[in-house]
């Protein structure tokens, strides 16, 4: 019973079961599940630039309302195209020994998942002009703005970015508002937020618990097009508005566009696949289209949407016109 009554043989033993349950329940499983999850072959690791955009968005309390995990439930889909997998988080490592900040998963959505907000919303002009005012751009949006990661200037340098902010969201300012280098980080951040594809052979685990699809169209030209007003919301409606009236020195309007009631379709396709950079007065447009690998049936939907909503009444166009368009486009590249 000395043992029981010896202070150091009792502490000794008590440590040395520690250590012996801690190498053994953490630390081996640890190492062998960072050697089991190894990164998808075409990762592509983290810039400099959008590594320190990444302390940004920890710094900024990002973490606080955005999640990246894309679950395996059908209400996820709209955030990726596939279930998140462990090798999605294989090659984030700490911040540094302090800081054990390697994923950035999250535990609740008050603002939407940025998993795959890279090829969601590429747009810089776009991400800037929300990081200075939100509901500059999202008109009922609960994100705070985020203004000191702005200065306003008399004139914009040769290597700094303006941002586009329309007059109602200015305040009085009668400068130029420019990104200051934190700002262009993080927004570098999220545009390297993709997920990233699967080896080819390599079937994606399915969503669960999925909704049952009703048709969008059971006669005519339409009937094998998908929803042209669900596709505008997701690729077009962020910048342009859901009202198609864009934002007034920022992005332009769709309603009324000449470009969408005129007959120059392959304009129209050129600048919905490759992006616009015509007009000085608004921000530069992404390639939306391919950025998001939209298929020709998608942008015919997208197309016609434009050419029927908010009072336009153009003529619709066929599946046949847009592909021979977009496979001129994609041959010319």
């Amino acid at each position: 019973m000395d043992f029981f009554d010896n202070h150091k043989k009792l502490f000794s033993a008590a440590l040395a079961l520690f250590v012996v349950l801690t190498l053994f329940v953490a630390i081996i499983p640890a190492i062998n599940n960072q050697l089991d999850n190894a990164t998808l072959p075409n990762y592509e690791p983290l810039t400099e630039q959008a590594h320190q955009g990444k302390l940004s968005y920890i710094s900024n309390g990002c973490v606080a309302c955005h999640t990246q995990q894309v679950r395996n439930v059908d209400m996820d889909k709209v955030w990726g195209s596939r279930p998140g997998i462990a090798s999605d988080y294989a090659a984030m490592t700490r911040t540094d020994f302090w800081r054990n900040t390697a994923t950035l998963m999250g535990t609740e959505r008050t603002g939407p998942d940025l998993t795959n907000i890279g090829a969601r919303q590429p747009s810089m002009a776009w991400n800037l002009l929300h990081l200075y005012q939100p509901r500059a751009v999202v008109d009922k949006s609960i994100m705070p703005a985020y203004p000191w990661l702005f200065e306003v200037k008399d004139k914009v340098g040769k290597d700094e970015v303006e941002v586009i902010v329309p007059d109602e969201f200015r305040k009085g300012i009668t400068g130029k508002i420019v990104a200051k280098k934190e700002a262009i980080e993080l927004v570098t951040y999220l545009q390297s937020l993709k997920q990233t594809p699967l080896p080819d052979g390599k079937a994606p685990m399915e969503f669960l618990y999925k909704k049952k699809e009703t048709p969008v169209a059971s006669s005519g030209a339409e009937a094998n097009l998908p929803d042209g007003g669900m596709l505008y919301t997701q690729n077009c409606a962020a910048c342009h508005q859901a009202n198609g009236e864009g934002l007034k020195g920022a992005f332009p309007p769709l309603k009324g566009s000449s470009i969408v009631l005129g007959d120059n379709l392959e304009l129209y396709v050129d600048i919905i696949m490759k992006g616009y950079d015509a007009n000085p007065e608004y921000a530069v447009m992404n390639a939306v289209g391919t950025d998001n690998n939209l298929t020709p049936e998608e942008v015919t939907a997208i197309i016609n949407h434009e050419k029927t909503s908010w009072g336009n009444d153009a003529k619709k166009v066929t599946v046949e016109e847009v592909k021979k368009l977009m496979d001129l486009i994609k041959n010319n590249q």
